[in-house]
């Protein structure tokens, strides 16, 4: 391997320089002759702490360097071709950007949803998702270790599936593909199937995983809102539950047990960090709906934290909700059923407009400020709403429509009376 150029980078940029490097590959265990792009910024590469001060300070090289990581990403060579393209220092240029200025690190199994051709053509492949270098490993240096993660590029049928379960189970789907990406996970911007196209097979593995395992995405950033149904409003509801539910409301604000002012710190410190949304990634055009799907960053209903502002909100129970969301986030609200709820665990949808945060949490979810008496809770612009497992069923079975949503005519509004509940799937335009 040879390098063949470098981008030297000055300016807002947040990498110092980009690597590019000639892989020759190898025919017999078809690894195609690639471009291999290798970012240097993301660890502290002068020792002054500079990317990183903070843990610089604290763990001086006993710790991760700067961020601890490295972004890489190989592209197929096209044939005759002399030079490597220079788009994708431009990508890792935004990934990286992204870091600086959340302070959310990468790894392997996230994925990226950029819902556009990484390189301005008219290619399928419009997603990214993120892997261990399969040729490079962690590095110790003298001011911190680094690990390599590679950026592999997505169809959208294939985020979809990372989405549903996991990323790590996706990039060995991928990897087991040669002309999807193959052992060294090697993206081919001219690929025009799936690895579901190409393997029929692979949908199946994808289906019981998320059946046995469920699904590792715990929150979406998304276009969602929350409102109690006002008189008037199309909630399908009677004036004899109106009237029966207005008593009960008034019952639940005399035995809705208070909690101490040391618990609502803590929600509301948990409220500051979950729903801290990832910055613009430098591109008009694309939507920066980045979702995490990392344990390390997600945060329990029970965290212990306590840096959230001083000031207090009341917590409160709500009678009855109408949930709102678009299109985009609507179709991940069966994911949210079968591979989370159902699974004993929680799922938050985040506003990219405003504070605004809704979670759906099931029984088993510890520290939750709903519970089976009151299922709908409030704390500010956060809402919690949970689901009995009788509900779940019976829910996933009255939505499952959105994994079609060519078929259904929007806006879609999903009513259950009996539980006070209200689900409007508005088009993505709206």
């Amino acid at each position: 391997m040879r390098e063949v150029c470098r981008c030297q980078l000055g300016g807002p940029d947040p990498l110092d320089y980009i690597s590019m490097y000639s892989n020759p590959g190898d025919e017999n265990r078809g690894i195609p002759p690639h471009w291999h792009y290798i970012s240097y910024g993301l660890s502290d590469l002068h020792g002054d702490g500079r990317v990183h001060d903070h843990q610089f300070r604290m763990n001086g090289n006993e710790g991760p360097s700067g961020f601890g990581f490295e972004l890489t990403f190989r592209l197929k060579r096209e044939q005759g071709e002399t030079n490597p393209p220079t788009w994708p220092a431009t990508l890792m240029q935004a990934l990286s950007r992204y870091v600086f200025q959340t302070e959310n690190v990468l790894y392997s199994g996230d994925h990226v949803p950029w819902n556009m051709p990484l390189d301005g053509s008219e290619s399928r492949i419009q997603h990214m998702l993120m892997a261990e270098d399969a040729q490079l490993l962690p590095i110790s240096t003298p001011f911190g270790s680094v690990n390599f993660v590679q950026i592999i590029g997505l169809c959208e049928e294939e985020l979809r599936a990372a989405q549903h379960w996991n990323g790590p189970g996706v990039i060995e789907l991928v990897r087991s593909i040669p002309c999807a990406g193959g052992p060294w996970l090697i993206t081919d911007m001219r690929r025009g199937e799936t690895i579901f196209e190409i393997d029929p097979h692979l949908q199946d593995r994808v289906d019981q995983g998320i059946e046995t395992e469920g699904s590792n995405l715990s929150g979406v950033n998304s276009r969602c809102s929350w409102e109690e149904p006002g008189e008037g409003s199309e909630d399908y509801f009677n004036e004899d539950d109106n009237h029966m539910h207005e008593e009960r409301r008034n019952s639940n604000e005399l035995d809705r047990p208070r909690i101490s002012d040391f618990d609502s710190e803590q929600i509301k410190a948990t409220l500051k960090k979950g729903l801290t949304r990832p910055s613009n990634f430098g591109r008009r055009d694309s939507r920066e709906n980045f979702e995490y799907d990392r344990q390390s960053r997600k945060q329990s209903f029970d965290s212990t934290c306590s840096d959230g502002p001083t000031e207090l909100l009341r917590t409160r129970s709500l009678d009855a909700v109408h949930l709102k969301f678009n299109l985009e986030a609507g179709q991940l609200l069966p994911l949210a059923l079968r591979g989370r709820l159902k699974h004993g665990r929680h799922f938050t949808f985040m506003s990219a407009l405003n504070d605004t945060a809704i979670t759906l949490v099931s029984l088993s979810v510890n520290g939750s400020i709903a519970d089976e008496n009151h299922p709908f809770a409030a704390h500010g612009p956060w809402l919690q709403v949970l689901l009995t497992d009788d509900f779940i069923e019976e829910m996933n079975m009255d939505i499952e429509e959105l994994l079609n949503p060519e078929e259904v005519e929007f806006p879609k509004t999903y009513s259950w009376p009996e539980r006070r509940l209200i689900v409007t799937i508005l088009p993505d335009e709206v």
